[in-house]
């Protein structure tokens, strides 16, 4: 498993995604990767509990809080959204390096 390149705390995480019904929470993209840099946002990939839908107010929101733990700018993706997205390249780009750190597959 990729080692993510900032200190995640699991904890907070684990509160987040519950407060969030969060089922699955992975990271992906440069976090992963030595190309990590001090401007460098945090990509993340969640799944929400079935019948859970979200706005983009909420989104934002979500973001805000989840920015705040991991000590940077936060950019949230829901697998739902990536597996519809009709770009192959990025789909299969992010399913395949995302990295789980919460939750069940």
């Amino acid at each position: 498993m990729p080692t993510p390149r900032i200190p995640i705390p699991m904890p907070e995480i684990e509160a987040f995604c519950k407060k969030w019904k969060i089922t699955e929470f992975s990271l992906f993209g440069s976090v992963l990767r030595d190309d990590f840099g001090p401007e460098s946002d945090v990509d993340v990939l969640v799944t929400f509990e079935d019948g859970v839908y979200i706005s983009l107010f909420e989104l934002q929101d979500l973001e805000g809080e989840l920015s705040k733990i991991v000590g940077r700018k936060a950019e949230v993706v829901t697998r739902q959204s990536i597996e519809r997205n009709p770009n192959w390249i990025r789909r299969k780009s992010i399913l395949s390096s995302a990295t789980q750190f919460y939750g069940q597959r």
